[in-house]
């Protein structure tokens, strides 16, 4: 059986199956979005999912103090010095989260069948009978017939952890509910999604908007997580606001699809935004569970179109409280990686999960696994064939250079870039080999200091799938003589070599530019 994005070998041989996998300097393309949390905040444990395969750490701020993340972030910044690994920190908001909190943290049992109330009245504690929640305009946009579901923090989905209610009637600030299923709640906050409901919350709310002003501002943030992108005005908002903080104008935005409505407005928030995350803990509550794996393959095909990252999420769910992930979800890991997507991200099994290192090392060799068997030709050739004629003249390079890559079995490419857009054209080609980023910094002024820019751009390329980032000496620009790039070559192709990608009698495929002309080139090593 043959699917237009699987290779395999004909015939297939399992005993190639069984064989081990072998090690390689870079064993996965596909990046690993980790979250740190109570399990996963130290230095040491940091070190350790850096090692693992973590390139980009994420900061819920949907529960936590600017003081407890700085602390974390404050932790991580060693381990990156210890281990000399770059790592690409994003910043997820609030949005318009409908949460309930436990403040006595005891316990809730909850039997089907049974009556519960919603209420947004303030101060009332939680219990198996009424529920405080944090949004008291929920009676006036639900009907009776609704359907809400209540979880732990970070869905787990599971029968036994989280509840599903369905709407029987509305009073004052009340939603009278009945219970389907029984099940027990624990923990000090757990999240609500009502489906197919439009909660009238902004989705920048005043908390976020702080947030980014001051630990946001503070820590240079590379990326957002806008969470409950609705419309393409909730990524301009957020843009408007980036660009008033002086170098966070610079900080990507990723656009976090999480219900209906930012599924409705897919191809209008994908124009705005510079990545998307596929929210599948929502959307799978959203959805019909028959249509799930279908938006997952639209959505990673549009976004490859476009050339923009895409992150899919909730992948290992079990792996919260298990060592080793079910078949379905090594089977789903792998299939999001042959679908396309760029990186997986991690929530609940890194932040508060038994197993954090475990849980990357597993992603990360599940995805070298499923690259091996990624047919590139058939892929490459359908991106071709989606851009419009006549192709601009950097993505007719970058295209170039992955065919020259692929034809002459290139270990790896090595591109030139000081704004990153070179590189992620060449990964939307989804070249089988590495991708060298030398990001060489440009020298900027705002007419009142000088300063420069490559730090964000080199960081921002470690949520691309493929894209391995290096920043150069500053003192040399992108489209210097020949002999300073020959000299910069030098030092990536010695990273590379040290890295274990590179080795001699190795061809190399380069695109930089010389004076205005890009050019694409093959070089064999000594």
């Amino acid at each position: 059986m043959q699917a237009t994005q699987l290779l395999l070998e004909e015939p297939i041989r399992l005993a190639s199956i069984l064989e081990p996998s072998s090690p390689t300097a870079f064993s996965a393309l596909t990046k690993i979005i980790g979250t740190l949390g109570p399990q996963s905040r130290d230095v040491e444990t940091i070190e350790a999912l850096l090692k693992a395969g973590m390139s980009v750490a994420r900061f819920d701020f949907s529960w936590g103090d600017d003081a407890y993340h700085q602390e974390t972030l404050e932790n991580l910044k060693k381990a990156v010095k210890n281990t000399r690994r770059l790592c690409a920190v994003m910043l997820d908001t609030v949005g318009p989260e409908l949460y309930v909190t436990n403040g006595n943290e005891n316990a809730i049992e909850l039997q089907e069948g049974a009556t519960l109330v919603l209420t947004g009245e303030k101060g009332v504690q939680a219990s198996a009978t009424v529920l405080p929640i944090n949004y008291d305009g929920l009676a006036s946009v639900v009907k009776k017939g609704d359907t809400i579901f209540l979880g732990q923090y970070l869905f787990t989905g599971s029968e036994t952890t989280s509840v599903w209610l369905e709407v029987g009637e509305t009073k004052g600030k009340d939603v009278v509910c009945r219970i389907k299923n029984t099940a027990t709640l624990t923990g000090s906050l757990f999240t609500a999604h009502v489906s197919h409901v439009r909660i009238e919350l902004p989705t920048l709310s005043e908390a976020d908007l702080n947030v980014i002003s001051t630990w946001g501002q503070r820590n240079q943030i590379d990326f957002v997580s806008l969470s409950y992108t609705r419309h393409a005005d909730d990524v301009r908002q957020c843009r408007q606001h980036l660009n008033s903080l002086g170098d966070l104008k610079q900080t990507q935005i990723f656009a976090k699809i999480e219900n209906y409505e930012g599924l409705a407005h897919f191809d209008e928030i994908l124009k705005e935004a510079d990545g998307i995350i596929l929210s599948r803990g929502n959307l799978g509550i959203d959805l019909p569970p028959e249509k799930v794996f279908l938006f997952q393959k639209v959505a990673l095909q549009k976004c490859n179109a476009a050339g923009k990252a895409c992150i899919v999420t909730r992948v290992v769910d079990s792996m919260v409280d298990s060592p080793r992930p079910t078949r379905a979800e090594a089977t789903d890991v792998a299939n999001a990686v042959l679908d396309g997507t760029d990186g997986i991200m991690l929530g609940a099994e890194t932040l508060r999960g038994l197993y954090p290192v475990e849980t990357i090392t597993t992603i990360r060799k599940i995805s070298a696994e499923a690259e091996k068997v990624f047919n590139q030709a058939v892929y490459f050739k359908r991106t071709i064939k989606g851009v419009a004629e006549p192709m601009q003249h950097l993505e007719s390079i970058a295209s170039s250079a992955v065919r020259a890559a692929t034809k002459v079995r290139a270990s790896v490419i090595v591109v030139f870039t000081s704004s990153g857009r070179c590189a992620r054209l060449i990964a939307k080609y989804r070249p089988t080999m590495p991708v060298l980023c030398v990001v060489i910094p440009r020298l900027t002024t705002n007419h009142l200091r000088w300063s420069f820019t490559g730090a964000f751009q080199a960081r921002q390329c470690l949520v691309v799938r493929g894209l391995f980032p290096m920043l150069a000496d500053p003192r040399h620009s992108s489209d210097s003589a020949s002999t300073t790039n020959e000299s910069i070559l030098k030092v990536a192709l010695d990273h590379g070599k040290a890295a274990g990608i590179v080795k001699a009698h190795d061809r190399i495929v380069v695109c930089q530019k010389v004076g205005d002309s890009s050019v694409v080139k093959i070089i064999e090593l000594d």
